[in-house]
């Protein structure tokens, strides 16, 4: 009977052992939740020129469960700056990678400066533009 409450701890000590691992992360350690938030549904923009508008989906990397809920309160708040900002570019403003990647700093730099206002963006660490197009 002792041989056989040792041969089924043998067997179910590995399983015990990988679930707590997994609690903790695959590397043993318990770090901060990272978290994309989509700043959905997608952006479409008229351009300066007529017939011309940009699609852009929005994607802002958050740390920390607690600012990830404070990011998404004020969604609404942050939709509203991306619009007034990114609405009445040229197209020739955003046609090469280089000025895309400016326009994204510059996101990042506007929703920072916004999400300081209310509640302070300890939080908040970029921004991505998971879809581009201008047409």
């Amino acid at each position: 009977m002792r041989k056989l409450i040792l041969l089924a701890l043998m067997l179910l000590l590995p399983t015990w052992g990988f679930a707590k691992s997994e609690e903790h992360g695959s590397d043993g350690s318990s770090g901060p939740v990272i978290e994309y938030v989509e700043m959905g549904p997608k952006f479409t923009v008229n351009l300066a020129e007529p017939k011309k508008y940009l699609l852009v989906n929005v994607q802002l990397l958050v740390e920390g469960a607690e600012n990830v809920d404070v990011v998404k309160k004020h969604i609404p708040m942050l939709r509203h700056e991306t619009i007034m900002s990114l609405s009445g570019m040229n197209s020739a403003d955003v046609q090469t990678m280089e000025q895309r990647e400016a326009l994204r700093i510059k996101t990042k730099e506007l929703l920072n400066q916004s999400l300081e206002k209310v509640h302070g963006a300890a939080g908040f660490k970029d921004v991505f533009f998971s879809e581009f197009l201008v047409n």
